[in-house]
């Protein structure tokens, strides 16, 4: 299948961004023996972001969700596209990884392919920040050994002296590191600290004490930030 026409039929589907990575030097246990990695990326309505400045929202959590499901949904087309095409392909979905929470570390994490892919950096939250949507993002991705041509892989941030998501962090959890390829997510992040946090705030914002979810990161990221501003309705 042509490159570009996989990644219209990806978009088609609702994925924002399709991104080609290189993950042949990592292990090929973590691989499963496949040598490229498709990040595929979905936004979050910018209204959703906004409204969570102070506390996590029903509104979000429910996209949280969608998203995460949209996710499975497009991977899981493009694996058997790429199947039917006569190549290996495996879908990356919450069944096969986790359920994505925040002290889940899986051996290869999607924003190890997005870095790859050259769709961002990871910030000093230890999400994922690409140029336009900042952290506004959900991820997931496709393992395959179909012949793409990748992109040039992201290996150091892009956030400088920043530290606007370690200083608004709830929960004391972001320690301010800069990221570079090779560090691992515990020297940027206290994450049992950081989830402890999410529950909290998800029971003060609407009353789902069971729930994990905060984004205070997300939305306090300049970059994040300037998506909700190049997005502000018309008056």
């Amino acid at each position: 299948m042509n490159q570009q026409d996989f990644i219209t039929e990806l978009k088609q589907k609702g994925a924002v961004i399709v991104g080609f990575g290189d993950l042949s030097e990592l292990s090929p246990d973590v691989r499963f023996g496949m040598s490229i990695g498709v990040c595929v990326a979905v936004k979050y309505p910018p209204e959703v972001i906004r409204d969570i400045s102070a506390l996590p929202t029903a509104d979000y959590h429910d996209w949280y969700n969608k998203l995460n499901t949209l996710l499975d949904s497009i991977v899981t087309f493009g694996a058997e596209l790429l199947t039917r095409e006569g190549y290996a392909a495996i879908a990356m979905t919450r069944d096969s990884v986790g359920n994505g929470e925040v002290d889940n570390n899986t051996s290869l994490p999607y924003k190890t392919i997005a870095t790859r892919a050259g769709i961002g950096w990871i910030g000093k939250c230890a999400l994922l920040i690409n140029d336009v949507f900042g952290s506004a993002i959900r991820l997931s991705a496709i393992l395959t050994d179909a012949p793409f041509e990748a992109a040039a892989p992201v290996n150091e941030s892009k956030c400088g002296d920043c530290m606007s998501c370690t200083n608004a962090c709830p929960a004391g959890a972001v320690k301010g590191k800069s990221w570079s390829a090779g560090v691992n997510r515990d020297e940027l992040v206290d994450a049992p600290l950081c989830r402890r946090a999410a529950r909290e705030r998800a029971h003060l914002g609407f009353s789902r004490a069971d729930v994990t979810i905060c984004g205070k990161c997300i939305e306090i990221c300049p970059y994040t930030q300037r998506y909700l501003n190049q997005m502000q309705p018309m008056l």
